[in-house]
């Protein structure tokens, strides 16, 4: 072993925790705990603010409990400092979240023989963390490991400088102060990462708005079509918005789920305060569509559509069946609001038809996430109202939705509306075993693997999905 490295052994390793052994930070991480479960003690936190940051962090951390396991680490620097540890090194975990937070950690990585951390007097970062460090090691020289412009006292008296994630101006900060001897975790692609987070490939969904205008006949009106491309912007908008809070609210129980650990706040890739800001500028550009550009009646439609989402993220979710009746009504929503959007009456039919056609999609999208756990054993699905043994029942119940939907459609081709929209209404009736070959397929496909995205998310993406619409569209042009 060389002589650099047994001087690097000798010295204390001092990390800190939020954004650096965590890809997230725990302060955050307990708000939104206590905004989902204490919602009502939102109103002290003024009241906490005013005695400190450090009071105000341990107030937080009394009235939340956060699972340490649950908690996105960052695996090079976890890694690290394991390989550090097995050879003998000195580690100590120095933040500014709160003690009981810290310990919680710390206890689970097992790797500190230290932790220096606010304790509701002393809010420990920047020269303070600093204090903390060179009265502990005595004199003796310490190497840090930190992530932020608040460490950059820290890294110019560190030995060695080490940093996580750092921006091109953080980066140019620290060499201004120390040598950068080590980088984890380089930047990914920011842009990818906020589209990810918005789920922009969930919009295809708000394609519904275009749905009663197309029955009407009207599709080739293009003020009408231009008023829809508003209200697919103000909707979409409106949904992404909705996205990032229910995925701020689900973090615990999406980090529990094989596919929905991987969304940007889960994963840690997208900081809790971006979620913060993006949430209010996405629905203020949302509502000033839908108000300036739009009729006040849409504006009243997207506004019912945010109250539902947003009762759906907070509770109803959790409540079995009713999730998927808020999920089905919330796609006829988006079909409602396209028809106000232009002023185009929509048929009691259609309205038949989609409640029990979506009221099938979403149970499929349930059924999926059942299968998906892989685990019989698992008593109930983190974040839902559902048993694994559920499964048989959704099944069943989905598909006789997905086959009333077929036999509203065979008595509206038998109704007397029909005539006034169609010459020869009598092909309709192949639109039957069409609709019955994609409704018993997307189940099939269901049942045999799980449909891991939207169903109608799904639909839009296969290929012989595209095949049945295109064939459906030559039929109802033929009847016309």
């Amino acid at each position: 072993m060389s002589i650099a490295i047994q001087s690097s052994m000798t010295r204390v390793l001092c990390v800190d925790l939020d954004g650096t052994l965590l890809a997230t930070d725990v302060l955050w991480e307990s708000f939104l705990v206590l905004l989902k479960t204490q919602p009502w003690k939102l109103v002290f936190l003024p009241l906490w603010l005013i005695r400190g940051k450090a009071y105000f962090k341990q107030q937080i951390a009394r009235h939340v409990v956060l699972n340490p396991a649950t908690l996105p680490y960052r695996e090079d620097v976890l890694q690290f400092l394991t390989r550090e540890k097995a050879q003998g090194r000195e580690i100590v975990l120095a933040t500014g979240s709160d003690r009981k937070l810290a310990e919680a950690v710390g206890r689970h990585v097992g790797l500190f023989s230290e932790i220096f951390a606010s304790d509701g007097r002393t809010n420990l970062v920047g020269r303070r963390k600093l204090t903390a460090i060179e009265n502990y090691t005595n004199g003796k020289g310490f190497d840090y490991l930190g992530n932020g412009k608040v460490d950059l006292s820290v890294w110019k008296a560190a030995t060695e400088a080490m940093v996580v994630h750092p921006s091109a101006r953080l980066l140019k900060q620290m060499q201004s102060v120390s040598a950068v001897h080590q980088i984890f975790s380089p930047p990914k692609n920011g842009l990818s990462t906020v589209l990810h987070a918005l789920r922009v490939h969930q919009w295809v969904k708000n394609v519904l708005l275009f749905i009663p205008l197309l029955l009407a006949h009207k599709i080739f009106e293009g003020e009408k079509v231009l008023l829809l491309l508003y209200a697919f912007l103000s909707f979409s908008l409106c949904a992404s918005s909705v996205y990032i809070v229910n995925d701020l609210l689900d973090l615990e129980s999406d980090r529990h789920h094989p596919e929905k650990k991987l969304r940007p706040f889960a994963a840690g890739n997208l900081s809790i305060s971006t979620g913060l800001i993006l949430t209010p500028v996405l629905l203020g550009s949302s509502f000033v569509i839908a108000t300036l550009l739009l009729t006040p009646l849409f504006a009243a439609a997207l506004a019912l559509y945010l109250a539902l989402t947003t009762a759906y993220s907070m509770y109803l979710k959790r409540i079995a069946i009713i999730d998927v009746l808020v999920l089905a009504g919330l796609y006829t929503l988006r079909m409602l609001s396209g028809a106000v959007a232009v002023n185009v009456h929509v048929s009691p039919w259609l309205l038949a038809f989609s409640i029990f056609v979506f009221f099938s999609l979403a149970l499929i999208k349930r059924y999926s996430e059942l299968t998906t756990i892989h685990d019989s054993s698992k008593t109930v699905v983190n974040g839902r109202d559902y048993y694994f043994d559920d499964r048989g029942f959704l099944l069943n119940i989905g598909i006789a939705s997905g086959y009333l939907s077929l036999l509203v459609f065979t008595l509206y081709v038998n109704s007397p509306e029909v005539i006034a929209l169609y010459q020869n209404p009598q092909y309709l009736w192949l639109v039957c075993p069409l609709f019955l070959y994609w409704i018993t397929r997307l189940w099939l496909l269901a049942y045999r693997g799980p449909v891991v995205e939207d169903p109608l998310v799904f639909t839009l993406k296969d290929p012989a999905s595209y095949t049945v619409g295109a064939v459906i569209g030559l039929i109802l042009m033929i009847a016309l």
